[in-house]
């Protein structure tokens, strides 16, 4: 059976008001669902066996750098304990966990969320709790999960309360899916989602095609690709997922000291990729279930880029934020192969790549994006409006800024995880 003609690109409205959802999982270093099915181009995933996740809805608390200017009272918050200094809403990955240990996470909020990653054709399971808020036990707020940009949620499961349904507090609802279109979506709540997305409650889902199974001829066994797209284009050795949001630190104040925001006045303080700011953005991946893991405990997902001279990397980027940006990346020729998921390709299926050194993508917008690793040396990745390279107006470098870190041929290993 063959799948449809590549589809038009979504404008950023028509994802934004109530269309269909998408999500994303490499989870706090953790991938959590592995390689699977496949097939050639344009063709049906065979059956396979269905997934099944756990994500609990809460508050909790992060951390901007400690070298950002102070905005007081507002940043750091008062209330914050040791280490952390933002307060959040935000989705934790508590799969296997017990009912007991599910309702221990209370108030350990991950910003962002896991990163999901899904096989084509795979059915998906995924359960939310709604734990409440620890800082606000006055709000009442119910959560969803809305998968921004699937084209086949039906809409009980797509997460827009006002056509499906919003989790109430202490109660679980399980979301059913089958993504058949590959590529890079986002996942966040969908109830009082202006602030709800503000707060943190945001991630990175993505779906690798079934032609991962049966290489195109002449690539190695093995070989990985973003789409179906039959003759190799799309291929990578290393991919990097990076959620592009910014950060207003007088609307999470508000929500922690039981204020009232004017949304209209919005002037992000921080500027991040994977709920971070450089330079935090170039730290580890971090494990939010170990109390160790310091201050970054709650925002685990790196954005460094690491990969061996001549490796093809792909860069899976997501804008959820309320600002346009523009990714950059000196002395490094970037190829957009796909936009909101869709292989840009024509009916004729000839290519419409887009190449240069920078990648510009609006809120509610995905891009697919590869580059053949350079000579080996660090590389910058940034945001080209240099003033959401700052955290709080302090000098030096900050915000959306992190390194692409390029090693000898053969120095690293395989990559077996996304961001790795």
């Amino acid at each position: 059976m063959s799948i449809e003609p590549p589809r038009r690109a979504m404008t950023r409205r028509a994802l934004l008001t109530g269309g269909v959802g998408a999500a994303a999982a490499i989870g706090a270093g953790r991938l959590l669902a592995a390689h699977g099915a496949a097939a050639p181009r344009r063709t049906a995933a065979a059956a396979a066996p269905a997934v099944e996740l756990h994500l609990a809805a809460t508050d909790g608390w992060a951390s901007m750098p400690p070298s950002s200017r102070p905005n007081l009272p507002f940043w750091p918050d008062s209330l914050a304990p040791s280490q952390l200094d933002l307060y959040v809403f935000g989705f934790r990955d508590v799969t296997g966990l017990d009912a007991a240990a599910v309702t221990a996470q209370r108030g350990k909020a991950q910003v962002s969320a896991p990163t999901l990653g899904f096989d084509e054709g795979v059915d998906i399971k995924l359960t939310l709790s709604n734990l409440g808020l620890s800082q606000r036990p006055d709000l009442t707020d119910g959560h969803t999960v809305h998968w921004h940009g699937f084209q086949n949620a039906i809409p009980l499961f797509d997460g827009v309360p006002e056509l499906s349904i919003s989790v109430p507090i202490g109660r679980d609802f399980t979301y059913f899916y089958r993504p058949r279109d590959p590529g890079t979506y986002m996942y966040h709540c969908h109830f009082e989602d202006v602030e709800h997305v503000q707060m943190g409650m945001t991630g990175l889902v993505y779906v690798r095609p079934v032609q991962n199974a049966h290489p195109v001829a002449g690539d190695p066994a093995g070989s990985r690709y973003a789409y179906n797209d039959g003759d190799g284009s799309t291929r990578y050795d290393r991919e990097f997922g990076m959620l592009l949001n910014e950060v207003w630190a007088e609307a999470h104040y508000r929500d922690a000291h039981i204020q009232t925001t004017d949304w209209t006045d919005y002037a992000p303080s921080f500027w991040t990729i994977n709920g971070r700011s450089y330079p935090d953005t170039v730290a580890p991946n971090g494990d939010p279930m170990t109390p160790a893991a310091g201050r970054l405990r709650y925002q685990p997902n790196s954005s460094l880029v690491t990969a061996n001279e001549g490796d093809r990397v792909l860069l899976r980027l997501a804008n959820l934020g309320y600002q346009s940006h523009n990714l950059a990346a000196d002395g490094i020729e970037l190829t957009t192969v796909a936009k909101d998921a869709t292989l840009l390709v024509g009916r004729d299926a000839s290519t419409h790549f887009e190449t240069g050194n920078s990648v510009e993508i609006a809120p509610g917008e995905s891009r697919d994006v590869l580059f053949t690793a350079p000579a080996p040396g660090t590389y910058l990745l940034y945001d080209r409006h240099l003033a959401f390279l700052t955290n709080g107006g302090a000098g030096g470098y900050g915000g959306q800024l992190t390194e692409i870190r390029v090693s000898p041929r053969g120095t690293r290993p395989a990559q077996t995880t996304p961001n790795t």
